[in-house]
């Protein structure tokens, strides 16, 4: 059930792990913070410690993960912890690393959610701010979509479609409130085909990428020893990257979204959409 009071976690927990891509070794701290600070990044090897929003209007790239910056400064492929924040209706962390990519750990919001919930939340004296949709929003284009519309609720309900044995038309729904997070949606990896992380490595891409946390498919079969942790992980770990994204909205939302076919690039496109259409949305309290 939901907390409709603003949330941080209760005491500080950390990590470590590679980047996918940069292959670097990061430690990750998450820290208690203030009503009305939001999820924030601090890079502690730069500088002067500059922080980031994890807010949309920081978001800088979209091509191969969710990067945000200011000034220079960027953390890259939030979108797995953002997920956690999200999934487990946390409002307000520092979270401190000590270099531009927060780890990938297994593949999937696992980890973080586990870290998160062993440290406990802890309520704090201020309420939750809301985006309550009032009238659709939608975009479509070259077959994806993404909309979001009236709810009494936050419900997140995904499809895609891939020309593969393996995946095919896959479907899936939940809701945020009621669902349960780390059950359904966490443990989803991340996941891609293996002539596609072949090609990033060659380019430099991928260099922590491994079946320790990718799901790698080739033409017929899936790669890593131990299978699938859901028969249909694909979609849900796109619903996890889903609920990663729109958490870059700086408040939790109060609607049905629907989305097909889409991908971070998609969803940012659609997140300045819905910022320019603030007649179809207000912000309250409940």
């Amino acid at each position: 059930m939901i907390n409709f009071k603003q949330i941080t976690i209760a005491k500080p927990i950390s990590c470590s792990g590679v980047g996918i891509h940069s292959g670097k070794k990061v430690n990750l701290k998450m820290l208690p913070a203030p009503v009305n600070h939001g999820i924030r990044f601090m890079r502690a090897d730069l500088p002067d410690k500059p922080c980031i929003s994890a807010h949309f209007n920081r978001v800088v790239d979209t091509s191969l993960a969710t990067v945000i910056g200011n000034n220079g400064a960027i953390v890259s492929t939030i979108e797995h912890l953002m997920a956690s924040f999200s999934g487990l209706l946390i409002d307000n962390v520092l979270v401190e690393l000590d270099s531009y990519e927060v780890p990938i750990m297994d593949g999937s919001a696992s980890v973080f959610t586990s870290l998160i919930k062993s440290a406990g939340i802890q309520e704090q004296d201020s309420p939750k701010q809301f985006f309550v949709i009032k009238e659709p929003i939608e975009i479509a284009q070259d077959g994806k979509s993404v909309g979001i519309y009236p709810a009494d609720t936050f419900k997140i309900s995904y499809s895609i479609e891939y020309d593969h044995p393996l995946i095919g038309l896959q479907s899936f729904s939940i809701d945020i409130w009621k669902d349960d997070f780390e059950e359904k949606i966490a443990k989803a990896r991340t996941f891609g085909f293996i002539q596609e992380i072949e090609y990033m490595k060659r380019y430099g891409f991928a260099k922590g990428g491994s079946l320790d946390n990718v799901i790698v498919i080739d033409k017929d079969n899936i790669l890593n020893k131990d299978g699938l942790r859901y028969h249909d992980e694909f979609i849900r770990h796109k619903i996890l990257d889903c609920i990663g994204d729109f958490s870059l909205l700086g408040m939790p939302i109060i609607g049905h979204i629907k989305l097909i076919k889409s991908g971070h690039a998609f969803n940012h496109a659609f997140l300045c959409e819905f910022f320019a259409k603030k007649k179809c949305w207000e912000t309250k309290t409940l």
